[in-house]
């Protein structure tokens, strides 16, 4: 229940720096301060939800994008956030890609490092007994 509930809050914390970087780094990615925690809780419930969804179609249908699985799920959960009103506004092709591409890398690093970092004294304790 423990390690659910880390998951959980790092999935969320990892998407509102992602969100962040994009709204910083990109131009034409807008993200609205009041709209902030709703495009963040979006973000991170879409996405929960995509990945093993579309995971499971891939490997069902198209093992061959089974690679691009992260990038899609990635996407549609920003597209699904930016419907919101008051949260997420991207103009232009290149911001969708690139924002796409942000937010995939820092969720993904920070959702497999992070637990990493975080257990490691657990497991090696689990280990010892």
């Amino acid at each position: 229940m423990v390690r659910f509930l880390a998951t959980v809050v790092i999935s969320l914390v990892m998407s509102a720096v992602g969100l962040m970087l994009a709204a910083w780094l990109l131009p034409d990615f807008h993200l609205d301060a009041a709209g902030f925690l709703v495009a963040v809780v979006v973000f991170t419930i879409a996405q929960a939800l995509l990945a093993p969804l579309a995971t499971r179609l891939a490997r069902r249908h198209a093992s061959a994008i089974l690679g691009g699985i992260g990038l899609i799920s990635t996407f549609v959960a920003l597209l699904i956030a930016s419907l919101f009103p008051g949260g997420i506004r991207i103009d232009g092709v290149m911001a969708w890609v690139l924002a796409t591409l942000l937010l995939w890398a820092v969720t993904a690093l920070g959702t497999w490092l992070i637990p990493l970092l975080l257990f490691r004294k657990r497991r090696s304790d689990r280990a010892t007994a």
